[in-house]
């Protein structure tokens, strides 16, 4: 898999919303769902089909997400366990844990 066939869609919405993949013919390679607390966007679920686990599409959801917090200026709530494990791999994400 080439990472330029990864494509990231953010659907934005007052209170939630998602980060998916889609990569080639595949609209549904993976998500990652977040809500709104306060000031923070709370990441509760980032899910890839078991098929396509260990290609790192869950890590470009992530940064996604940080790209997002780092232009837009909101905080994470890392309750998934895998935004919380990548918050403990990536030190320089500190600033925008919640």
């Amino acid at each position: 898999m080439k990472t330029d066939e990864i494509v990231i869609e953010r659907r934005n919405r007052v209170t939630h919303g998602e980060y998916l993949v889609s990569i080639g013919d595949n609209p549904a390679s993976g998500r990652l769902t977040w809500t709104l607390h306060n000031d923070a966007r709370d990441a509760e679920h980032t899910v890839v089909p078991p098929a396509l686990r260990g290609q790192g599409i869950a890590g470009r959801l992530v940064e996604a997400l940080i790209e997002d917090a780092r232009s837009e200026g909101f905080k994470i709530i890392p309750t998934c366990s895998y935004v919380a494990a990548q918050f403990d791999r990536h030190p320089e994400w500190a600033d925008l844990r919640a």
